[in-house]
């Protein structure tokens, strides 16, 4: 779990104005020995204790469990939240003194009902949120596609993020009957199976291991499986983590790709599954090497044996954003990453997630051109766990159902 530097120091900063104001409005109306006013002081520093604390405990600690800096940062801000918007519009409610009117109580009228509400919603994300499961359908047609594949049916789930559920198979296991009953004839990972270090997915192998697919389980690496947001000993320490993480999921019988490819054959027919490991922008390590996965044309920037159908597993959609839907003729590349920020408003079709202004494929199937004119798509993964904070509100766990058609 990483808390930026300014993150450090503006999470203090916010919470302290914020009950500095509220306390002196609590002060001027009830005065300074009044009950409410003493009660509220004497939270609002045990608070700012508990803030410290939180962010003092150790976070990249190999033997740190990050359950409690989870639950604890975000039983904070759910506190304070509401907080702030009580005290934004108790001071919109000042802006009429100004002009010498009298002034408009805005923050018990306006604020605490909608303080009260963003309180229930994350709590919501907490406890029921993050175990609603959704299962999206959809088809991807190309004339490219081999006869023998059309109908093919491909199950893809991104982001598991096992450590957040710490040693609790229920959700996973969940997870892994609801892809079962799909009855896919390949099932693709893409990336994120853990927070920070392998020894999150012990618990979780056995679960795991159930995943039933004709052609397999074929998996990709995500940013946080490398083990980059623990500071380890030694590099070898370091290495002997991603080795076994890799290890683990082959005993699972998953079959990993890391800037590699495979061809799936079905009578006559085949089609390429590219896998790369993470690429990433900054402060994300690139580790994907497209060329190695799959070899390009020396005269060109496309690949060899562009007849393939090809579907490339790449975890970060920024890969296809930035080069793959530019440079290559590869079909249809299935991503994750985002969690949709695990936050998402979904109206009439109309989607909408803080996630899009940091992602320009967030969620769902994006088409494009390439340079070329060749038709190439994306679909992003929202997930099924969460880093950072546990909750989901209105980005449900994702399992998505790809059909191929011809």
């Amino acid at each position: 779990m990483r808390i930026p530097l300014f993150g450090a120091i503006l999470l203090p900063l916010f919470t302290i104005l914020t009950d500095v104001f509220l306390y002196e409005s609590i002060r001027r109306k009830y005065g300074a020995k009044n009950w409410v006013t003493v009660i509220y002081g004497v939270s609002a520093i045990l608070c700012w204790i508990a803030l410290a604390v939180i962010l003092l405990m150790p976070r990249r600690s190999v033997d740190g469990d990050i359950m409690p800096i989870m639950w604890s940062l975000y039983a904070y801000i759910s506190v304070y939240i509401p907080k702030f918007i009580i005290a934004v519009f108790s001071l919109i409610g000042l802006i009429p003194q100004i002009f010498k009117k009298r002034r408009l109580r805005l923050g018990l009228y306006v604020g605490l009902p909608v303080g009260l509400l963003v309180f229930c919603t994350l709590w919501y994300g907490a406890l029921v949120g993050r175990y609603r499961l959704d299962v999206n359908d959809i088809v991807f047609t190309s004339e490219k596609l081999p006869a023998a594949f059309d109908g093919y049916s491909i199950v893809q789930f991104s982001d598991a993020h096992v450590g957040t559920w710490g040693n609790d198979t229920t959700f996973v296991s969940q997870l892994v009957d609801s892809i079962n009953s799909l009855k896919p004839d390949l099932i693709v990972f893409t990336g994120d199976i853990v927070n920070r270090t392998t020894e999150e997915i012990r618990p979780f192998e056995k679960v795991l291991s159930r995943l039933r697919a004709r052609d397999g389980v074929i998996s990709i690496l995500g940013n946080h499986d490398y083990g980059d947001y623990i500071t380890w000993n030694t590099p070898e320490e370091k290495k002997a983590n991603l080795d076994s993480l890799i290890q683990i999921q082959k005993r699972m019988g998953w079959k990993h790709l890391n800037n590699e490819h495979l061809f799936l054959h079905c009578g006559n027919d085949s089609i390429a599954i590219i896998g790369v490991e993470n690429w990433g922008e900054p402060p994300f390590a690139t580790y994907g090497n497209l060329g190695k996965a799959f070899p390009l044309s020396p005269d060109s920037a496309y690949h060899v044996n562009d007849g393939n159908f090809k579907i490339l597993l790449s975890h970060n959609p920024e890969h296809w954003n930035r080069h793959i839907s530019k440079k290559t003729n590869i079909d249809l590349t299935l991503s994750g990453h985002t969690h949709a920020m695990q936050v998402m408003l979904n109206l009439f079709g109309w989607r909408w997630s803080p996630s899009e202004y940091i992602y320009e494929q967030w969620t769902g199937r994006y088409d494009r051109k390439t340079d070329k004119g060749e038709p190439v798509s994306i679909y992003v993964n929202i997930g099924c766990g969460e880093v950072g904070m546990p909750y989901r509100i209105g980005a449900d766990a994702e399992i998505t159902r790809i059909t191929l058609k011809r």
